[in-house]
């Protein structure tokens, strides 16, 4: 069960004034931390023919999160996203046919969904921003720092996969035959809290299989075209192999890398990953922050 989650984590995959939004809700949310309320905005955008949905916590420099495969915002980044949005305008996104984001009727790939989050920021008129993918949401950011830089200050990458070998070899033929049934209970029940209509998940499941099954390389010279700081992010027992963290270490000039005890996306508490003996001090927030805070030259 332990290997279904990690690989439908891994493949079934992540601004208060809004420009073409609409169903915009407002709430506020007091952290513990000294009490302090940090205003909570959720909404729709027309994206490339989708209703994307959108959340934003928290003021400062903007922070975009985009989940896994399988997954919704709450379902990958529950657990982060009120530390992070103490000091950080965080806005966590829902990719095509996943939670409350609609189906456009077309296969995904990874280059849309880099245009689509670039397509909302605009919409958000958002001109520059952090980004932590974790997942298929990894795999995304590092589209969006290849072809969409414009928009990018920095970039962290949890668990992210940009070769076919940096899996192991029965990754692929587990999802060759991928079914429903073996999709993490906790990945469905989270869909279902949120999708409006809940006979999507079957749809969100078959693409993210799909995609997957054609996964194809993101080639070197396209990896080694990024500038932007990047801080990668692996668990000891994660389905990426460290051996392909390395590797994109070494290719990405301007990264460091940080190997987590744990698995594929324990350390921001993926909903998965939960265990009894949890604690908030398991987390990579302050890692993160250290990063982000950084100065960096390009």
């Amino acid at each position: 069960m332990i290997k279904q989650a990690i690989l439908i984590s891994l493949t079934t995959l992540v601004i208060s004034g809004c420009k073409n939004s609409d169903n915009k809700k407002v709430t506020s949310q007091t952290t513990t931390d000294k009490a302090t309320t940090q205003d909570s905005t959720s909404g729709y955008s027309e994206v490339n023919g989708l209703k994307m949905y959108y959340e934003i916590h928290g003021q400062g420099k903007p922070l975009v999160l985009i989940h896994g495969g399988g997954s919704t915002i709450q379902t990958s980044f529950e657990k982060v996203i009120p530390l992070l949005a103490k000091k950080r305008k965080v806005i966590a996104i829902e990719l095509q046919a996943h939670g409350r984001t609609n189906d456009r009727n077309a296969d995904l790939t990874f280059e849309q969904d880099a245009s689509d989050v670039t397509t909302l920021l605009k919409n958000l008129n958002i001109d520059k921003a952090d980004f932590f993918g974790f997942s298929n949401g990894g795999t995304t950011t590092l589209h969006i720092a290849i072809r969409h830089p414009e928009f990018v200050d920095k970039i962290i990458l949890g668990s992210a996969l940009a070769k076919r070998n940096g899996v192991p070899p029965w990754f692929w033929g587990f999802m060759e035959n991928a079914k429903l049934e073996n999709m993490p209970e906790l990945l469905k029940l989270g869909y279902k809290k949120v999708a409006a209509d809940t006979n999507g998940l079957q749809v969100m499941h078959d693409r993210d299989a799909k995609r997957m099954v054609n996964f194809k390389d993101i080639p070197d010279e396209q990896i080694k075209s990024i500038t932007a700081p990047t801080l990668i992010v692996i668990g000891d027992k994660d389905v990426i192999t460290p051996e392909h963290a390395i590797e994109l270490h070494r290719q990405i000039a301007n990264s460091e890398l940080a190997i987590i005890p744990g698995g594929h996306g324990q350390y921001i508490g993926e909903v998965t990953t939960i265990t009894p003996d949890f604690k908030e001090s398991d987390l990579i927030v302050p890692m993160i922050e250290k990063f982000l805070d950084k100065k960096h030259s390009k």
